[in-house]
């Protein structure tokens, strides 16, 4: 089993910028260095005071297609690609400025974050990252999709989506999983870009969100496959749920240590996993702090 090691953070900040996929706005993001037990926090710029917003699953709200958190007017929306980046690099503590509501599309993978990171470096810090080690299974259900979180006997942890659909579309069926280290994320996992069938994509525009995205910004699916574009990987929208699920699930705000697996789930689905994990880590810490204090009382 792995041992628990210590957290991290970056050595320098790294800057990037880009288009809000659902807003259209321009926006900027600042990742900056944050000392132990920071966590990932979220700053607004853009607002008076700079509110800021915790990246934590006691504030996630529902969104479709995108994960958001918020508090009071720190508000932030569509975190999972950037925090996917962040907990596959194990960069526990940092401060994120960012001047608009939306972070930036970019090309619809963590790619361009993780190499915004690479350029920053890494530190060591003196605290111990806190970690949940799974020992039982557990399964949540919704209608025909569910996943589960189970123990992994290498102490590596495992994330995995299987996409099945109920009648051939556009995009097959495909499954992907992979051992979450930083050098498996970067190279297979993080390139893997957003998708969308065309008439999903359709959909959007005719609601009037993401009227300025096109067919190459990300992956829309027609019948005879990717339109003006091509896959990077053949399963790459697998890889791509695979990469939602790493994201939402660090909202958990501490290392996962078990095999994670989706089938059809989504980014409503794997919340209720993240606040299951968060229920699941503050029992046991308060076991354990109970368990430390009888021993304490005995010894005395």
């Amino acid at each position: 089993m792995k041992l628990s090691r210590n957290q991290h953070s970056i050595a320098s900040s790294c800057r990037l910028s880009g288009r809000g996929y659902w807003t259209a706005k321009e926006v900027e993001v600042a990742i900056h260095p944050a000392p132990v037990n920071t966590g990932v926090l979220l700053v607004r710029t853009d607002l008076p005071g700079h509110p800021s917003c915790p990246a934590h699953v006691s504030q996630r709200t529902d969104a479709q297609l995108r994960t958001n958190v918020a508090q009071g007017d720190a508000k932030f929306e569509m975190i999972e690609h950037l925090m996917a980046a962040l907990y596959a690099m194990e960069i526990d503590n940092c401060i994120v400025e960012i001047n608009g509501c939306e972070l930036p599309g970019l090309d619809g993978s963590s790619k361009p974050f993780i190499d915004a990171l690479a350029t920053a470096g890494l530190v060591i810090q003196a605290g111990e990252r806190r970690r949940l080690v799974i020992d039982q299974v557990i399964t949540l259900r919704e209608g025909s999709s569910w996943i589960s979180a189970a123990p992994v006997p290498t102490g590596v942890s495992h994330f995995g989506y299987q996409l099945v659909f109920d009648q051939e579309g556009e995009i097959p069926n495909q499954c992907y999983g992979f051992a979450c280290t930083p050098t498996r994320f970067s190279r297979d996992v993080a390139p893997a870009r957003t998708f969308v069938t065309e008439s999903q994509a359709k959909a959007l525009h005719a609601r009037g969100v993401a009227q300025h995205v096109s067919y190459e910004d990300l992956l829309v699916f027609g019948d005879d496959g990717p339109i003006d574009n091509t896959t990077r990987f053949k399963n790459e929208c697998a890889r791509h749920k695979a990469l939602d699920l790493v994201g939402d699930l660090a909202l958990v705000g501490i290392e996962l240590v078990g095999k994670f697996i989706s089938y059809r789930g989504g980014h409503r689905l794997n919340g209720r996993m993240a606040q299951a994990l968060h229920d699941l880590a503050v029992q046991s810490q308060s076991r354990s702090q109970v368990g430390c204090f009888s021993e304490r009382r005995h010894a005395a």
